[in-house]
C-alpha cells in the first residue's frame, strides 16, 4: 500500500514539473526576413532620412491639327420639307470639305435632331407647328494653312454655326512622353543641387509621382477678330492657331546618406 502511494506521488510531481516548465517556456514567433518596419534604417534601427524635391517639364508647340463643329440647322412646315432642306445643306457642306481637301474619313456626323416648334400670335396664342432639323459635323482639319478659306466655304455652302474649333498637336503621345521626361530631369538636377549644398549623399529614390497639366487641346472662338471688317467672299477668315503649351511635373524622394 506505501508503495503504490510513493509511485502516485512521483508522477504527479513529475507531471506537475512539466507543466510548469510549459508555462515558462518563452512562445517562438516567425519572423520574415526584414525585421525592420518599414521607414526604418536597417543599419541603425532609426527612421530613414528622405528628400523630396518637385520638377517641371513644358513644352511649347504650335499646333498642326484642328478639329471643328459645324451646325446645320433647317425649318420647315412639314418633317419631310425640314429633312429634305436640311440633307440638301450637309451634302453641299461635304463636298465643300472635299474640295478643300479633306478626307472623307475625317467628316463625322457627330449629331441630329428634329423636333417640332409652336408658332405663337401677337396675344400668345399658338397659331400652328413647324418642325427644326440640327444637324452636326464634327471634321479633323489636318492642313491647317486652308482652314480660313475652309471655313468660308462652308458658311457659303449653307452652314449656320460654327460651334468651336480646337487646336492640337497630331503625335500627342511623344509630345506629353518628352514633357514627362523633362520634369523628371529637373526633379533629379534639383535632387542632386540640394544634396551637394547639404552635404549629403543621395540613396535611392523611394518614391515617384508625375501627373500632367495644362496639356488639353487648344479651344478657339470665333471666326473674327483683330478687326476684321473685310468681305468674306473676299478674303478668307482670319485665324490663328496660336500655341500649346504641354506640361508636366514630377516629385522624387530620395533616401539621403
Amino acid at each position: 500500500m506505501r508503495k503504490n502511494f510513493v509511485l502516485i506521488a512521483l508522477s504527479v510531481f513529475v507531471i506537475g514539473g512539466l507543466a510548469l516548465m510549459a508555462v515558462n517556456q518563452s512562445p517562438v514567433m516567425a519572423q520574415g526576413n526584414n525585421p525592420n518596419p518599414p521607414g526604418q534604417n536597417m543599419a541603425n534601427n532609426q527612421p530613414l532620412r528622405t528628400l523630396s524635391v518637385d520638377g517641371t517639364g513644358s513644352l511649347t508647340l504650335v499646333p498642326d491639327i484642328a478639329y471643328i463643329n459645324i451646325g446645320v440647322n433647317s425649318e420647315g412646315e412639314q418633317v419631310a420639307d425640314a429633312l429634305a432642306r436640311n440633307n440638301e445643306l450637309a451634302n453641299q457642306i461635304a463636298e465643300a470639305l472635299k474640295a478643300a481637301g479633306v478626307d472623307e474619313k475625317d467628316i463625322q456626323t457627330a449629331n441630329f435632331n428634329v423636333y417640332p416648334q409652336q408658332r405663337y400670335d401677337n396675344n400668345g396664342q399658338v397659331t400652328g407647328t413647324f418642325f427644326t432639323v440640327s444637324n452636326n459635323l464634327y471634321v479633323t482639319v489636318r492642313d491647317l494653312a486652308k482652314l480660313g478659306e475652309m471655313l468660308d466655304d462652308v458658311t457659303a455652302s449653307g452652314a449656320n454655326n460654327i460651334y468651336g474649333i480646337q487646336f492640337d498637336i497630331k503625335d500627342r503621345k511623344a509630345a506629353l512622353a518628352q514633357a514627362r521626361d523633362l520634369a523628371l530631369a529637373d526633379a533629379r538636377q534639383q535632387a542632386a543641387d540640394v544634396a551637394k549644398v547639404m552635404e549629403v549623399t543621395l540613396g535611392d529614390v523611394q518614391h515617384i509621382n508625375v501627373s500632367q497639366t495644362n496639356s488639353g487641346p487648344a479651344p478657339y472662338y470665333g471666326m473674327g477678330a483683330g478687326g476684321y471688317a473685310a468681305d468674306a467672299a473676299a478674303s478668307p477668315v482670319p485665324v490663328a492657331a496660336g500655341q500649346i503649351t504641354i506640361s508636366y511635373t514630377a516629385t522624387l524622394t530620395y533616401a539621403i546618406k
